[in-house]
């Protein structure tokens, strides 16, 4: 694993967009983008690491249920946020679908506001010399 990972490296910042890979079975070469390196990169982590992968494009269309499952969160909640339009979506009859791509910006936003948060939690706590260092 840190082989590939030092490999990555040396791919990302070279200055060549397009990355030729050897199979070292058949001495093929395989053209790739350095954008799909760090896909594959990013699949080896999380295979590394024991998470399970998904590959779906961002086009595709989640159930409440899936979207709640995806935020870890409960399909009510999920509800109120598509009604309070914090997460777009449509309606295909009386049931809800919302684009993967939508979920993921969201639960992006969420992270954002998370770590400004905690960001100006940590600057009070220092101000006040409350002993977090």
């Amino acid at each position: 694993m840190q082989d590939f990972q030092v490999v990555f490296q040396s791919i990302k910042f070279s200055g060549k967009n397009d990355v030729k890979i050897k199979i070292q079975e058949t001495d093929e070469f395989i053209t790739t983008t350095k954008k799909a390196m760090a896909i594959l990169s990013t699949i080896i982590e999380n295979m590394a690491e024991g998470k399970s992968i998904s590959i779906v494009s961002s086009k595709s269309e989640l159930s409440t249920q899936q979207v709640a499952e995806t935020l870890n969160v409960s399909r009510p909640h999920v509800v109120k946020l598509l009604e309070t339009t914090k997460i777009p979506f449509r309606k295909v009859g009386s049931h809800r679908r919302v684009l993967l791509k939508d979920v993921i910006e969201y639960k992006r936003q969420l992270a954002k506001e998370r770590d400004a948060q905690l960001e100006f939690l940590s600057n009070q706590a220092q101000k006040l010399n409350l002993g977090y260092e």
